[in-house]
């Protein structure tokens, strides 16, 4: 059968999430499409992006986007997410990567079953507290671990730096309301978020499943970008903010692509994803990638297996008796 439109990349001609660029953030600019890549038109003039190996693409404020680049970026796997001024805010995102439900189905476990929730909890503090033991705490005595951690690691850049401190002051409504570190630890954070939140749509998991936060659209995904804060974007917003620029929002996300670059973060996070998320339901995680580009197969719940074979129609002759459908009814 002849579909109109054009043909979708086959998984396998796609990059995985762990080998694209981390972000791209763009605004007051026109995006189209050219062949296989994206285009973003300004006064400045027209720059190419490959769009598979594009992580993720972050639509500011004045970006007008047409239909053949959004078809070209999700056929491509790459995640857009539309955000606000300076990339602070969040509004919405593109389709997934995924082609399997295994990470999904997963999560789902961990997060309605308290013990394997509360193992996958303690796994994500032993990784930000590394050399304790976290195996008996709660998670109350894991919350106040981590409030003194994140403290001293704000006044260690602090010192280090020579910017002066306060506290974390995070203003919503007016982002030039709070000083000038804190406008940088929110810009950092929003980079980061970004990037977690293309990693984990990309694998098929729910942003609004969290483990550790809950009640959020993005509690995963904060659950996630957790792991890296306190090496990435709090020292990210120091260092911008003792060289005193002028666009501390523009230098933070510069500052922030490259030191994801360096530290590999998408390889990082999908391998994270995968093994907290498979380790806490027993399963076994996969060689990386393999979850991304699981085959495009659908398969039917029984209650009786696993899972049946999708794609196919039952009759009489895939009953164990004519009498099942009768029970089955009842």
């Amino acid at each position: 059968m002849n579909l109109p439109g054009t043909r979708p990349a086959k998984i396998t001609e796609l990059a995985r999430v762990q080998d694209r660029m981390t972000f791209v953030y763009i605004e007051r600019a026109v995006i189209s499409r050219e062949d296989g890549a994206i285009t973003s038109e300004d006064g400045h003039g027209t720059v190419h992006i490959p769009a598979a190996s594009l992580g993720a693409l972050l639509l500011g404020p004045g970006t007008t986007v047409s239909q053949q680049a959004m078809v070209l970026l999700a056929e491509s796997g790459s995640t857009v997410v539309w955000v606000g001024e300076r990339g602070v805010r969040y509004y919405a995102h593109g389709r997934s990567l995924a082609r399997s439900t295994r990470l999904l189905e997963a999560q789902a476990e961990v997060v309605t079953n308290r013990n394997k929730r509360l193992a996958c909890a303690r796994a994500m503090y032993a990784m930000r507290l590394p050399g304790e033991d976290v195996s008996r705490l709660t998670m109350q005595q894991l919350r106040g671990r981590e409030g003194a951690r994140v403290r001293k690691v704000y006044r260690h850049w602090a010192t280090k730096s020579g910017v002066d401190w306060n506290k974390r002051d995070v203003q919503l409504d007016d982002f030039e309301a709070t000083d000038t570190i804190n406008q940088a630890l929110s810009a950092a954070a929003s980079c980061l978020y970004g990037v977690v939140y293309s990693v984990v749509v990309a694998l098929g998991c729910a942003p609004g499943l969290g483990v550790v936060h809950t009640g959020n659209e993005r509690s995963f995904v904060f659950d996630i970008a957790d792991l890296y804060r306190a090496e990435l974007s709090i020292p990210v917003a120091f260092e911008v903010v003792a060289q005193d620029v002028p666009d501390v929002a523009g230098a933070v996300r510069r500052a922030m692509r490259d030191r994801m670059f360096e530290m590999k973060l998408l390889e990082r996070c999908v391998r994270d994803v995968q093994t907290l998320l498979l380790n806490a339901v027993g399963d076994v995680p996969a060689a990386d990638g393999e979850d991304i580009v699981g085959a495009d197969v659908i398969k039917l719940w029984d209650d009786r297996n696993e899972a049946v074979t999708g794609g196919r129609s039952y009759g009489w002759d895939t009953l164990d008796e004519p009498d099942d459908l009768d029970e089955e009814i009842s």
